[in-house]
């Protein structure tokens, strides 16, 4: 264990900034299942609706480090070609 104060206070961050990643990447995971559900089942009207608000949740996690960007860009890509690919099968 850390003893000197300024350990202490870096171990504290660490513990806080742990659980503020948990809680990005989940919130993550629960709107990439929700517009990949919504992709899977047809319904284009609100995977679009979603898509938005998804991509500047994954850019903000990127911008903050909690996801690498290469990582966000990936996200980004392969939500926007499954939606682009399902608008031109329906069309």
């Amino acid at each position: 264990m850390a003893s000197h104060a300024s350990a202490l206070k870096a171990h504290k961050q660490s513990l806080q900034n742990r659980e503020r990643n948990r809680q990005f990447r989940a919130r993550l995971r629960g709107v990439l299942k929700t517009i990949r559900t919504a992709i899977d089942a047809n319904d284009l009207a609100a995977a679009k609706k979603g898509l938005k608000s998804t991509i500047s949740l994954i850019d903000r996690m990127a911008t903050k480090g909690v996801i690498h960007r290469n990582a966000a860009g990936r996200y980004k890509s392969r939500l926007t070609t499954r939606i682009a690919a399902k608008t031109k099968a329906a069309a």
